[in-house]
């Protein structure tokens, strides 16, 4: 046999190990099923108010349409600082480890090894003596009563063959479960966004609907000072007083549940911005107005929020996953081959360690295969594929959840902006009210039980009006969340940094 001929058929092995590496088992990924295809066709949500929103691409800072710095900077430092971003970004990394790990799992394996042994033992001294080369360099006599050295170094390795693709299906599911969790942290930012807008809204409506209510109270007070007036010069009787007594009482009632409403909120906020109580009680404590809702409010076509929505993107990232790892299962039916190899030196003496009659090699291929299992490849195979129908579920549901989200939160936008069209003319009409019946008083035409209540009525239309405008504000907020708003591709790397 010729040198060439005999080097062909040592080759032949590892040209059929790669050749099988080209196999991969299992399922391969086709993408995600077409959930409510029909209900995209017409490009529009169902439940499209015809005045106040347009089709035009939704910004991913949508918080900024609202020119508020105040709010600006409250979501950009939540982003940056609450726990549980710090949280989601955590899990992202360990997810990416573990990606990693799985990815080294298809490279050889090599390592170091060195010994040095000193014993007495009779009947040792001829194998000192051979391990000495033949000379007389060995410590051990040839009568085996002297004491043996043995020093040994060399290196270990083994690989196993990824003939049929199960560790190649592991590093799938691996990078496409860290593409999910890549997709939580996303989803985390768009909650954040729209808790903290939302909670802002509601401390400054709080605020407005305080300040209107200590108004009212000061003015009804300034009512009842100049009817007890009234009364001391004999004008007035005293169930005027009264009245006008309880009157300021039960508005200034109203302001306890206002003032723990606030202190609640600057709480929420301080702990959203990752803030201990009371940290953003100098900064927000002044009422300020509503932030400016905007004419219009672009909200894009169903079809981009579905692709935009982060938890679709980790449903459909973990369905991917799920898919994988049935071929991570399946590969475990077929045999697996690990080529084993050893290199080192073994002498009784250090000085003769490296010597060529001293080296010593062991190449195996090693072949495990488990023919007889008694169904349990077959069990986590089967565990697999009902893994991947729940997951396919879980994205269906998430999916219907999405569209019913943006369509019930159109809708409530839509009727909100109604609602509070009609609120500001039963608070102007009040108001028109509340002046001639005022006139008529002081005239001496109405009494005073009108003039209660008209101020009474008026009051209520205030707080109706004011209420109404910090709902409008927060379903403009609930409408961005359900979109899917809130969170940018090129600021994962900035915060992941930032994280480490």
């Amino acid at each position: 046999m010729s040198l060439n001929s005999f080097r062909r058929r040592r080759a032949m092995p590892f040209l059929l190990a790669l050749i099988c590496s080209a196999c991969t088992v299992g399922p391969d990924y086709r993408g995600a099923p077409d959930i409510a295809a029909e209900s995209l066709k017409s490009g529009t949500f169902v439940r499209t108010p015809q005045q106040g929103v347009d089709v035009s691409h939704a910004p991913a800072k949508w918080w900024l349409a609202l020119n508020d710095p105040k709010l600006n900077d409250l979501v950009d430092a939540a982003l940056s600082s609450n726990p549980d971003v710090k949280i989601a970004q955590a899990k992202l990394r360990q997810a990416r480890s573990q990606l990693r790990g799985q990815e080294a799992n298809g490279m050889p394996k090599a390592s170091a090894s060195a010994a040095a042994l000193r014993m007495r033992s009779p009947d040792l001294g001829s194998f000192a003596a051979s391990n000495a080369g033949g000379s007389d360099q060995g410590t051990a006599t040839s009568s085996g009563r002297g004491p043996l050295d043995f020093y040994t170094a060399g290196f270990d390795a083994s690989w196993e063959l990824d003939l049929f693709g199960g560790t190649r299906r592991a590093v799938e599911a691996a990078s496409d479960e860290a593409d999910a969790v890549k997709a939580d942290l996303a989803d985390t930012q768009v909650s954040l966004a729209a808790e903290v807008a939302s909670t802002y809204v509601g401390l400054r409506d709080q605020q407005r609907r305080l300040a209107l209510g200590r108004s009212t109270a000061e003015y009804q007070q300034q009512m009842l000072t100049l009817t007890e007036q009234r009364r001391a010069r004999g004008t007035a009787a005293d169930v005027d007083v009264e009245r006008l007594t309880t009157q300021v009482d039960t508005t200034r009632a109203t302001l306890v549940p206002l003032q723990v409403q606030i202190t609640d909120s600057l709480d929420q906020l301080a702990l959203l911005t990752g803030r201990a109580p009371g940290a953003l009680d100098a900064q927000l404590g002044e009422a300020a107005p509503l932030p400016d809702l905007p004419a219009s409010v672009a909200i894009g076509e169903p079809s981009a929020m579905l692709q935009q929505r982060p938890d679709i993107r980790a449903a459909e990232r973990r369905l991917a996953s799920s898919n994988a790892q049935i071929g991570e299962h399946v590969a475990d039916y077929f045999p697996k081959v690990t080529l084993l190899g050893d290199i080192g030196f073994t002498a009784s003496d250090p000085g003769h360690l490296l010597r060529k009659q001293n080296f010593s090699w062991l190449g195996v291929p090693y072949l495990q295969w488990n023919v007889l299992d008694f169904g349990r490849t077959a069990a986590s195979v089967d565990t697999a594929k009902a893994s991947r129908d729940e997951a396919e579920a879980r994205y269906e549901k998430t999916v219907l959840a999405a569209l019913k989200d943006a369509n019930s939160a159109l809708a409530r936008y839509g009727y909100q902006r109604e609602h509070l069209v009609r609120l500001e003319e039963v608070n102007a009409s009040s108001e028109r009210a509340a002046i001639l019946v005022r006139q008529r008083y002081k005239a001496g035409v109405s009494t005073l039980i009108d003039l209660l209540d008209a101020q009474r009525t008026q009051f209520a239309a205030q707080q109706d009006v004011v209420a109404a405008q910090g709902e409008l504000l927060k379903d403009f907020v609930s409408l961005q969340k359900s979109l899917g708003l809130g969170w940018q591709q090129g600021d994962d790397a900035n915060q992941l940094a930032a994280a480490h």
